[in-house]
């Protein structure tokens, strides 16, 4: 028994659409990476098998930090391609970063075909134990607390 599906259709035209200009078979696609935060400390893993070192850019601007990589394509003159899967061409990923974040103390190394970025958290952001003393505050704590909060906004 055939059944009429309406959306087998538009599945396929949507992923038509939305695959144009995400890279040919030429071309990459995607950079795949990891994030997590261990410590004091987030790291990131990007994924850029056969990338030439030299072409790795790791670059920060405001709030945003941008990884960019190229690879290479083999040369095609005389060539007959039996198959032809590997993508060749800049990878580039960009990411929101928080203001928690000690942008001047960001790391990054490429070893084994992985690119990795350490991103450190701010001093300012770390958690920390505020001391809690009995008794009204004087005057004087109250005014200069006053004008710490009045600085800081």
């Amino acid at each position: 028994m055939l059944r009429f599906d309406p959306f087998t259709d538009i599945d396929a035209i949507t992923k038509s659409v939305l695959a144009a200009g995400t890279g040919n078979g030429r071309s990459p696609r995607f950079m795949p990476m990891d994030l997590y935060k261990v410590e004091d400390q987030y790291v990131l893993h990007a994924d850029l098998p056969g990338v030439d070192p030299g072409s790795v850019d790791v670059h920060i601007d405001g709030s945003t930090l941008t990884l960019t990589a190229h690879r290479t394509a083999l040369s095609e003159e005389g060539v007959s391609w039996l198959a032809s899967e590997r993508f060749a061409g800049t990878y580039r990923r960009q990411l929101s970063i928080s203001d928690d974040i000690d942008a001047e103390q960001i790391v990054a190394s490429y070893d084994n075909g992985v690119l990795t970025v350490t991103l450190p958290i701010a001093e300012k952001a770390k958690p920390r134990r505020i001391e809690v003393s009995s008794g009204p505050p004087s005057r004087t704590e109250t005014i200069e607390a006053t004008k710490q909060v009045q600085v800081e906004a």
